[in-house]
């Protein structure tokens, strides 16, 4: 049995995440297998380097598939290409070592937060950006992301985390920047709890509004999740790369 590998990108807007749900048709997970299923002309189970949530898109998210099929790599692609919506699209189809699993064998992943940091009108890029239009403190920002480097509790980064489930996950970088009225979130880590970037970028916002002390990072972690900041609207993460 072959195992392949996809690259993947996607506008998350209309979707409700990336993992399949019962009852629930509108995720980037079924379409893939309802597309893959229908050119290779059997059952097709993907697996995805991580799920992504409802409205949050992706620069390239990977995954993973087994198959009978003997169809070339390189035609696969095209005909995914052609099925497919114009919202998803695949960055690259090919031939994976058969121990490769796009979610275990993952180990690091890079998210970007953006906003847009003005009160001018967003028109073109509102579905890939959070709107604040108040001025706000940068270097305090930088300075409380430094508090997040390292191995730490998330559990109050989380929403409806599993109380079996360890809430440690390392944080390797953290960036806040700012190019013209765009404000970047960057955070790369081995693994991350749901919500747990939206929750990050949230607390950061506050710091920058003035609402926390930069110092204060410390005393969230091992903490309850109404001590950390508030959910930041989906809309302005994007899954930006994956590393094996």
């Amino acid at each position: 049995m072959r195992n392949l590998r996809l690259d993947i990108c996607y506008d998350g807007t209309r979707y409700r995440g990336w993992q399949r749900q019962p009852g629930v048709e509108n995720t980037i997970q079924g379409k893939l297998e309802t597309a893959l299923s229908r050119i290779l002309e059997e059952p097709i189970e993907i697996y995805g380097s991580g799920r992504t949530d409802a409205g949050v898109h992706a620069l390239h998210q990977v995954a993973s598939f087994h198959c009978e099929s003997t169809m070339p790599a390189e035609e696969l692609l095209a005909q995914l290409r052609h099925y497919l919506p114009d919202d998803i699209g695949i960055l690259d189809c090919k031939d994976a070592s058969p121990r490769f699993h796009a979610r275990y064998n993952a180990i690091r992943k890079t998210y970007r937060y953006r906003i847009w940091n003005s009160a001018e009108p967003c028109v073109f890029e509102r579905r890939f950006v959070t709107v604040v239009e108040e001025e706000l403190d940068i270097p305090a920002m930088q300075a409380a992301a430094r508090h997040f480097l390292g191995t730490h509790d998330f559990s109050s980064f989380c929403n409806h985390k599993s109380s079996k489930k360890s809430g440690n996950r390392q944080i390797h970088a953290l960036n806040v920047t700012q190019e013209g009225n765009y404000l970047d979130i960057t955070v790369t880590g081995n693994g991350f709890l749901r919500n747990m970037v939206r929750i990050i970028a949230g607390t950061l916002l506050e710091v920058g509004q003035g609402k926390r002390d930069p110092d204060s990072i410390p005393e969230l972690f091992e903490g309850v999740r109404a001590e950390a900041g508030f959910l930041a609207p989906a809309q302005g993460l994007s899954l930006v790369e994956v590393d094996y």
